[in-house]
């Protein structure tokens, strides 16, 4: 059973939009937690609905891809963003200025 934040975390990542990203600090704020940024990150990887919760969606306040992206590895998440239209900076990172939802 998850928690309440967890459930929280999946709700608020179902609503970012196709062709914008969020930060892990971002959607932990917006869950409830502003320090819970970790624990984002742990309930994605245990994401129930994989193409339901689009957690490829959710990046590093960098904009750098997870490195252990659940569903893939990096190239398969940079490839679901990139075919949303998600923009790329020329070091491989999200273009955050131009994507980052809300």
């Amino acid at each position: 059973m998850a928690s309440p934040f967890t459930l929280r975390i999946y709700e608020v990542v179902k609503e970012i939009p196709k062709g914008r990203v969020a930060s892990y600090g971002q959607v932990a704020m917006l869950a409830g937690n502003p320090r819970g940024a970790r624990g984002v990150g742990f309930a994605l990887h245990r994401n129930p609905e994989p193409g339901g919760i689009p957690c490829h969606r959710v990046v590093f306040k960098d904009g750098s891809l997870c490195p252990g992206f659940v569903f893939g590895g990096p190239e398969v998440q940079r490839q679901l963003l990139e075919e949303e239209g998600v923009p790329f900076l020329p070091d491989g990172r999200v273009d955050m200025a131009r994507a980052r939802w809300l």
